[in-house]
């Protein structure tokens, strides 16, 4: 299924389409020096904005659920992606260790870590799951949709305590699908003769979107010159602004005024390009997932009119977790729909390959909204076709095969950079 496009690709986007598919050998050459020189997280999912003038990463995920929402056709990528990053770390390795989320927010949360089991075990390994949850101290089954059952075991230490793994099991590998929002555990400190990936400094705990969006700059600007594009065309604008809490009004003037200095960069750029839509900004935690404490801003005078309920909203998010720093990103509208509610692409990736992805809609909200929140919808085959060779010949905006690879090259430019922030946000890079 292709999404229809609200309105009909402009200029400036038909541009970039046609720019990105004419430099193709020339982007795959760079990515693929790129990551000679840097190591890409084992695995991620991008959420992308396809306004129809500009295409832009919003948000990238080192911890993806949802693998079972990705077309059945793109299975065997995921395998083959999954072997080569598994072959980077533990070359021999026979068993994997995974953790899930404790309290999933999704009802189907579960059906995707039995995706990403499927997954594994045609790579050859036998895959076990360990619980981060107390309460489990027994092997117990958990129900999942399609009426099958999945087994979580409470989580052992070596006796010399140098390994992890559950009892007669000893992973070389331990993949965590928990993205750390309430901490981290002690039993996942200190572990001397294992990879655990994602490194625990990928976790919300310590992770912050800022350091993300700050990588994704040089990343935007590098490929920028290559393909001879204005970087702003892959990039939305961001600025940080930390010791706020709209509950008591502290930092409010401070957040006022950098909502005021995104929004003056955005108009500058839309009377540049001729955009007549009015800009607006999101404002998210500088740390969290979930779409959690997520809010659209077009006037800083707004921030006085929030509710008391907006406002509780914004300062604590998934586990508990207070919020004091923020993060004032562009906000990018989606024009595109299926069946008349707004869907944004979600691209997936297993170490640097593009292994599928799906659409997120959602009804009940307009295209300046976020979409990763409650009543949201998958429509898991949108890129059925994704695998397909573009096309050179077609039309800028007619073909989807195209309008799939540029939605990769996109996602692969937020995966580099998430590279980049987890070289340069490691606090040992020795283990790492």
């Amino acid at each position: 299924m292709v999404p229809h496009l609200v309105t009909a690709l402009t200029g400036p986007l038909l541009d970039l389409e046609e720019k990105i598919i004419a430099a193709t050998p020339a982007i795959e050459r760079w990515f693929r020096l790129e990551w000679q020189e840097h190591t890409p997280p084992f695995y991620a999912s991008v959420d992308l904005r396809n306004a129809g003038y500009k295409l832009a990463p919003v948000d990238a995920n080192l911890f993806p659920g949802g693998f079972h929402y990705l077309a059945n056709e793109m299975l065997p990528l995921s395998v083959q992606a999954a072997m080569a990053a598994i072959d980077k770390y533990c070359p021999d390795a026979r068993n994997l260790l995974l953790i899930p989320e404790i309290k999933p927010r999704h009802p189907t949360y579960f059906q995707g870590v039995a995706r990403l089991m499927q997954i594994f075990r045609q790579t050859g390994l036998n895959v076990r799951f360990g619980s981060l949850d107390p309460s489990v101290t027994q092997p117990t089954p958990l129900a999942l949709p399609d009426g099958n059952m999945l087994v979580v075991e409470p989580l052992v230490r070596s006796p010399n305590g140098r390994r992890l793994g559950l009892k007669d099991f000893d992973p070389c590998t331990i993949l965590l699908n928990n993205d750390l929002s309430a901490g981290i555990p002690d039993i996942l400190t200190n572990l001397h003769e294992q990879s655990l990936l994602p490194p625990l400094h990928a976790g919300w705990a310590i992770r912050r979107k800022s350091n993300h969006f700050n990588a994704y700059d040089e990343v935007a600007k590098k490929f920028g010159k290559l393909i001879g594009v204005d970087p702003w065309m892959v990039n939305p604008f961001h600025a940080k602004c930390g010791a706020v809490d709209l509950t008591t009004g502290e930092g409010q003037e401070s957040l006022a005024a950098s909502v005021d200095a995104v929004l003056a960069k955005i108009r500058k750029k839309y009377k540049e390009y001729g955009i007549k839509e009015k800009p607006f900004v999101i404002i998210k935690p500088d740390a969290g997932t979930y779409g959690k404490g997520v809010i659209t801003i077009r006037d800083a005078a707004e921030l006085k009119e929030l509710s008391e309920e907006q406002r509780k909203r914004m300062t604590v998010i998934k586990d508990g977790k207070a919020v004091t720093d923020l993060n004032i990103q562009e906000g990018v509208p989606t024009f595109e729909s299926i069946k008349e509610a707004f869907a944004e692409p979600v691209v997936y990736m297993i170490d640097r390959y593009v292994v599928g992805g799906f659409y997120r809609v959602h009804g009940e909200k307009g295209p300046d909204q976020n979409l990763n929140a409650p009543g949201s919808q998958f429509v898991p085959l949108a890129f059925a076709q994704q695998h397909a060779v573009p096309d050179v010949k077609a039309k800028p905006g007619t073909a989807a095969p195209n309008r799939f690879y540029v939605y990769g090259v996109v996602a692969r430019l937020a995966l580099l950079a998430a590279s980049l922030e987890m070289e340069r946000t490691d606090p040992d890079p020795e283990v790492y």
